[in-house]
């Protein structure tokens, strides 16, 4: 007698399950961010700092700088200046001014020139308050290289068929309040990108005269503060 054949279970479905994400290789989202020049400039200055405090000699120097400005990411330049004690990560940017203590008010530099010529420039220290007084003479106050102890720096200016000129970094704030009688005051305006950037303020006024204040093209600071220290390192 024939057995009548069973029919065979149909296999049990396996569950589906989801695919695995596709491998990115990326494991440091903040190191695989396009380097800006910001970037660049802040490892650039770490550099100089310890070419100057002699960590590294001129020839490494030389050879990490050419690795920053060739550096993409985020990621390629830390490495560049891991062994180095004043290294930040981009989430540690230190403040770009750094301004001494507050000094109590004391005496307005003076700048006279009277039938004469007056000149202030190079690395000095600006006061809070600066006098100038020409009669029939000239001033010439240059801040492009100066060193701000203060935010607010107020410039009084008086001229008397003479000139009194100023001359500032492209990356502060400059305002001025004045007016010429049969002679010219001249302030350009400008607001510096950083809200702690130095404020450089022109009052006064001119008779058959001439007052100027405008910044001097592609002259820039960074870290007031810093920079003489940064400059005895060359």
């Amino acid at each position: 007698m024939d057995l009548e054949k069973q029919p065979e279970p149909a296999p049990e479905k396996q569950p589906q399950r989801p695919a695995a994400p596709a491998e990115t290789g990326v494991t440091d989202p903040r190191g695989s961010l396009r380097a800006s020049d910001a970037d660049r400039d802040r490892i650039a200055d770490i550099l100089r700092d310890a070419l100057a405090e002699g960590r590294l000699d001129p020839e490494e120097h030389s050879d990490r700088i050419d690795a920053v400005y060739r550096a993409k990411t985020v990621g390629e330049l830390e490495p560049i200046v891991r062994d180095l004690p004043s290294a930040r990560t981009g989430q540690e940017r230190e403040a770009a001014y750094a301004y001494g203590p507050e000094e109590s008010e004391g005496a307005a530099d003076s700048l006279v020139a009277i039938f004469s010529s007056t000149t202030r420039k190079g690395r000095w220290r600006v006061g809070r308050r600066t006098n100038a007084f020409a009669l029939f003479g000239n001033i010439e106050i240059d801040l492009t290289e100066a060193i701000f102890a203060q935010r607010l720096t107020t410039i009084n200016a008086t001229s008397i068929f003479g000139n009194v000129e100023v001359r500032v970094p492209e990356n502060i704030s400059l305002r001025g309040n004045g007016s010429g009688v049969f002679g010219n005051f001249e302030v350009v305006t400008l607001e510096g990108a950083d809200p702690q950037a130095p404020v450089v303020v022109i009052n006064g006024y001119s008779v058959f005269g001439n007052v100027e204040a405008r910044p001097k093209r592609g002259k820039w600071i960074t870290d007031l503060q810093g920079k003489l220290r940064k400059h005895l390192g060359h």
